[in-house]
């Protein structure tokens, strides 16, 4: 049987898309920044796209439980993570962010909210959008290995915090945080009686060698935990507009039932379409895709290692995500040298929060030669710029 996988679409396939990763390239210049991938869609997402658009289904989603993806969703969360959950904790929402957002101004405290980093843009500028002080806690840097400072997360959860937000698998550098390191989270967020909202929507996209082990999946933290997923990262839809909450109580239900409609809209009945063929026939298109960024991680690895040996670089646990350590190199704004020695469009470590300075965030989403070509592009840049 022909695989269904498409790695290798030409350049001009891309910039044809018009969509953000290429856009902002010029010509000659290679992108591998946003967190957009380079691959043919699944056909069964986009065959269930197609039937809606053709039925005429362009209108407003009906109820979340008329719509099948509730039941979809909790029979892959127990599929791929063994994770049982109840379709009726499940909510729609637009997208991943408006889902933090809303779990953050609708569900948690109104008090200081925990964000380890370097971390996610969005979940930084989230947070005093809720009206919310942010407390940036770095991470701990065991050898090759990043690790959640949970000393300084309880001493601020001691000083007055009330919620921790936080991405696992990590973006950007690619953890997939072990059942030990959440239990021990667990153990300071029950100690201080506080919230836990955590993006999961790389879950699907860990690599081989590694385990998702979703939060709420731990004993004792169902009652504290909004979680926030979605198949637009791994299926690389996010114009679909469609993510979901897995609520942790009864009293979360009932809070989120009494706000106002407009406080939980944007999804769109295309999204759901493409979340929900994901969920029930994209299980084989996703194995590719994960066999493909085992390829790639191993390729990148391999050609960093040869090409910049003074680079530091994380083992990448899960996605395509490349977190990339160039202050051996002494540049203040990395990525701009990338930019400019190497046309290679990379995202800047800053953003991402305390502990990015001297890092690039290096999309790994593409083909094995466009793999090699972003390395290449990194070896002009520093070793022989």
């Amino acid at each position: 049987m022909l695989s269904t996988f498409r790695p290798d679409l030409p350049d001009d396939d891309l910039r044809r898309r018009s969509t953000l990763k290429w856009a902002v390239a010029a010509d000659g210049e290679l992108p591998a920044w946003v967190a957009e991938t380079d691959f043919g869609h699944c056909p069964a997402v986009v065959e269930a796209v197609q039937a809606v658009v053709s039925r005429g289904g362009l209108g407003y989603p009906p109820p979340d439980d008329a719509t099948g993806l509730p039941q979809a969703t909790a029979a892959f969360l127990g599929r791929r993570f063994g994770w049982s959950v109840e379709p009726a904790d499940i909510r729609l929402c637009g997208d991943v962010m408006s889902g933090v957002q809303l779990a953050l101004t609708a569900l948690a405290e109104d008090a200081p909210v925990v964000v380890p980093t370097p971390t996610y843009p969005p979940l930084l500028d989230v947070v005093p959008l809720t009206g919310r002080k942010i407390v940036p806690v770095a991470a701990r840097v065991d050898g090759r290995r990043y690790a959640l400072d949970l000393d300084r997360i309880e001493e601020a959860l001691r000083e007055g915090a009330r919620t921790v937000l936080v991405a696992n698998p990590h973006n950007p550098v690619g953890r997939a945080y072990s059942r030990t390191e959440l239990e021990a989270l667990r153990d300071v967020v029950l100690r201080h009686g506080a919230r836990v909202v955590v993006d999961e929507i790389h879950a699907p996209l860990v690599l081989t060698g590694a385990t998702h082990v979703p939060y709420a999946s731990l004993p004792d933290t169902r009652q504290h935990t909004t979680t926030v997923l979605s198949a637009s990262k791994a299926w690389n839809v996010p114009a679909l507009k469609c993510a979901q909450l897995v609520l942790g109580s009864r009293a979360d239900a009932h809070a989120l039932r009494a706000l106002p409609t407009v406080a939980n809209h944007g999804m769109s009945t295309l999204g759901v379409a493409a979340n929900l063929a994901a969920f029930t026939e994209g299980d084989g298109w996703l194995e590719e895709l994960v066999a493909h960024l085992d390829r790639v991680r191993a390729t990148f690895l391999a050609e960093v290692a040869e090409r910049l040996p003074r680079a530091g670089v994380l083992p990448l646990e899960a996605g395509y995500l490349a977190w990339l350590d160039l202050r051996a190199y002494g540049q203040d704004d990395p990525a701009a040298v990338c930019r400019r020695e190497g046309r290679l469009v990379v995202s800047d470590g800053r953003s991402f929060g305390p502990g990015g300075e001297g890092h690039v965030r290096v999309n790994l989403g593409t083909s094995l030669d466009r793999t090699r070509e972003i390395v290449r592009r990194l070896e002009i840049a520093f070793e022989k710029g």
